[in-house]
């Protein structure tokens, strides 16, 4: 059955339901951008330091990487992960704990990522596991895919299996999302530089404008997904900054469009780049305009492994409740750098619903984005017991496939 938020926290001793949330707060009100963790690394530290935990850390850009060695230090560890980096933007919470940093904000939820596996790491250390659990923080999922600076860091050194979570008001708090195979897409991202001739605004035959070709650009490429891809095949394109013009009198010589790409399938991520390039080519002749475009490769899909999945599923079920656990039907067209662990180990990503039933939804990344606090205790006990499971169950974990 499943089991209320009440009844799952009175397994959480009250001082560390306490110690988690002065936590997480500390962490929401100081974020750092990615790479630059500096405030944020030290107070991990301090915290791994607190629990006896040993660690590594390489300075300013690099993960903090706490180790428990469990009962049998000689088996393959189980790791635990969250990410430490915030994004640029003005907090409007309104909440008592709002970044003191300006233009930067915790709008993704790290800082409880954080908190929950600290959380964790604390119940670990209190009942030593059967075998060694590592803990990685690393720097900068958000911009720069931090994931690969922590595995040159040893984050996956003699790693069976790792496991992450991420906060979101798509569920409410108490449920725990947990999918076998794709669970986010691929991403690109792509730059359109337009070149043109400028003029004055009264004698637009003597140019050629720039912020019209923009017009006809952004109109135009969303037929790459609307008349081009298969309707049963996700994908997205998004025009998401435009730069152009200088004077309301002005024909802009010169514009660049910004966007992504999201996908599931390798060929219609290839389709969408082809068709990107051929429409910027066309438009180009359309407008006898210059035109060039970039792409710069995003993160790969989470593909979540099927055997860790199961026991992500199995301990879910375990601590709120078989009807608490949901498997979404679709996968999100968002990315994360989770996908780089997931290429050279074992593991699964999964969602901690973190909506109170009373609030309404806000997405992530928005400067109103915050969480029910609740879920911090429901996170740290879910990879507590995440940890123990995997370690029980290893052998799924190291089989051959």
């Amino acid at each position: 059955m499943e089991k209320t938020v009440e009844t799952v926290l009175t397994d959480l001793d009250e001082a560390l339901s306490a110690r988690l949330l002065a936590l997480r707060r500390w962490l929401h009100q100081h974020p750092e951008l990615s790479f630059h963790e500096v405030e944020t690394a030290a107070r991990i530290i301090t915290e791994l330091d607190r629990l006896g935990i040993r660690h590594s850390y390489a300075g300013e850009g690099h993960a903090v990487i706490g180790y428990i060695d469990g009962e049998d230090a000689s088996l393959p560890a189980i790791a635990l992960r969250a990410e430490m980096d915030a994004l640029p933007g003005e907090e409007s919470t309104g909440a008592s704990y709002s970044s003191v940093n300006p233009g930067v904000m915790h709008a993704c939820g790290h800082g409880a990522h954080m908190a929950i596996v600290i959380g964790a790491a604390e119940l670990l250390c209190a009942t030593p596991p059967r075998g060694p659990v590592v803990l990685v923080f690393q720097p900068a999922e958000e911009r720069g895919g931090g994931a690969r600076v922590a595995i040159a860091d040893g984050a996956l050194d003699k790693v069976a299996a790792i496991f992450a979570g991420h906060v979101t008001h798509e569920y409410e708090t108490g449920r725990i999302m947990v999918r076998k195979g794709a669970v986010t897409a691929q991403s690109d991202r792509f730059s359109i530089n337009i070149r043109g001739k400028g003029g004055h605004g009264a004698r637009p035959h003597e140019a050629v404008d720039a912020v019209v070709i923009c017009g006809f650009l952004i109109a135009a490429l969303q037929t790459l997904i609307s008349r081009e891809v298969n309707p049963l095949k996700s994908a997205v394109v998004t025009i998401g900054r435009i730069r152009a013009g200088s004077a309301p009198n002005v024909i802009a010589e010169q514009a660049e469009l910004h966007g992504s790409i999201r996908t599931m399938d390798p060929d219609v991520r290839e389709h969408l780049h082809h068709g990107l390039k051929r429409m910027v080519s066309a438009a180009a002749e359309l407008h006898s305009a210059e035109i060039d475009i970039e792409f710069e490769a995003g993160y790969p899909p989470v593909i979540n492994d099927s055997a860790a999945a199961a026991i992500a599923w199995d301990t879910a079920a375990d601590i709120v409740g078989q009807p608490a656990v949901i498997a979404a039907e679709f996968p999100s067209m968002g990315s994360e750098d989770f996908a780089f662990y997931l290429q050279r180990a074992r593991g699964a990503f999964v969602r901690l619903g973190a909506r109170h039933p009373d609030w309404e939804p806000i997405p992530l990344h928005s400067p109103a984005f915050d969480i029910d606090e609740r879920v911090l205790g429901i996170g740290a006990l879910f990879f507590d017991r995440l940890a123990r499971s995997a370690h029980e169950r290893i052998g799924e974990l190291t089989r051959e496939v």
